[in-house]
């Protein structure tokens, strides 16, 4: 069974709501549609039901919940909670009603109340916009500094990973960790491939050296980061600074880093910085044909996940799919 059908398979079983704000994204509908049709999850559309029924009148959307953020009668309450949780940074309650009419905050607040289980955005919203509202609203997990991002990364008969399944961070949110942030990205990304996967996280520290073959500032960095991971998490199978090649090929991991126990047979692969997160994801997604499911956010108290703008109505389903599993 594939990673996505693996996902599909364990959110059946859990019987929970997903809210997607961008009712307007036709995309949206008919990843909506395929959700309900697969039983991942209850499905609420944020909008006006008259007038998404009749953007996509050939979409079936009779199986969904729709919440109008101008009509719901939810919205005083939300506004309320929302303008309690940032009083303190200058919110106004007249403000925070005109900040909950909009479609992703009203969202996050569904996640926050425990009206949803998890929202998915991202196909017309920027990464800021869909992960804003979810930081001034849920905040950070308890014990977790830090809110980074990940691509779940499928290469077609491949025999690396785990038979062509890799995490790959930070590939979508945290510019230029330094080392004390590059250790929680790597604590954050084991536990998330061990909870999606159910297989254990073998995670590599990415860089251009391998266990001392260069010396610079950059390499610096990746080995003090894997040092502060080994001492945070010593129950993670974690090592590095490793190159690419030395992290998943079991011959170069032998020739290149003899004495470490991830070499060779990483299935966690933590970048160095976003340009090198984004740049490889982009490279497994369109050279070697993988399926890639993100950027899926953790580290955020309840699972909000953002999109590509790029996305597929299948993307999107895989995304919600995933974060059903997350919030169980």
């Amino acid at each position: 069974m594939s990673f996505i059908d693996s996902v599909i398979e364990r959110a059946r079983t859990a019987g929970k709501t997903i809210v997607l704000p961008e009712s307007s994204d036709r995309r949206v509908l008919e990843a909506a549609k395929m959700i309900m049709d697969k039983g991942i999850a209850k499905v609420v559309l944020v909008g006006n039901e008259e007038i998404i029924k009749a953007f996509a009148p050939d979409i079936d959307l009779s199986g969904a919940a729709f919440a109008d953020p101008l009509t719901d009668p939810r919205r005083t309450d939300y506004a309320e909670t929302f303008y309690e949780l940032r009083k303190n940074k200058g919110m106004t309650q007249e403000k925070a009603r005109e900040i909950i009419k909009d479609e992703n905050y009203f969202g996050v607040m569904m996640v926050k109340k425990g009206d949803a289980d998890g929202m998915v955005s991202g196909a017309i919203h920027s990464t800021a916009d869909t992960l804003r509202p979810s930081l001034q609203i849920l905040k950070t997990a308890p014990g977790t500094k830090l809110v980074s991002a990940f691509f779940m990364i499928v290469v077609p008969d491949c025999e690396y990973g785990d038979n062509g399944t890799f995490l790959f961070a930070d590939s979508g949110l945290v510019m230029d960790p330094n080392a004390d942030e590059l250790s929680e990205i790597a604590i954050s990304s084991a536990a998330s491939y061990e909870q999606l996967t159910q297989r254990e996280a073998r995670v590599a520290m990415l860089s251009f050296s391998s266990h001392g073959s260069a010396s610079d500032p950059l390499v610096d960095k990746v080995i003090e980061a894997t040092r502060l991971a080994k001492e945070k998490a010593p129950h993670i199978k974690l090592d590095g600074e490793l190159q690419l090649d030395a992290a998943i090929v079991p011959s170069i991991g032998k020739s290149k880093a003899p004495s470490s126990t991830v070499a060779g047979t990483a299935n966690t692969l933590v970048f160095p910085d976003l340009n090198a997160g984004n740049i490889g994801y982009k490279l497994a997604q369109r050279l070697a044909k993988a399926e890639a499911y993100g950027p899926v956010t953790q580290g955020i108290a309840k699972p909000v996940n953002d999109l590509s703008r790029g996305c597929s109505a299948e993307d999107i389903v895989g995304v919600a799919a995933i974060t059903v599993v997350q919030s169980m």
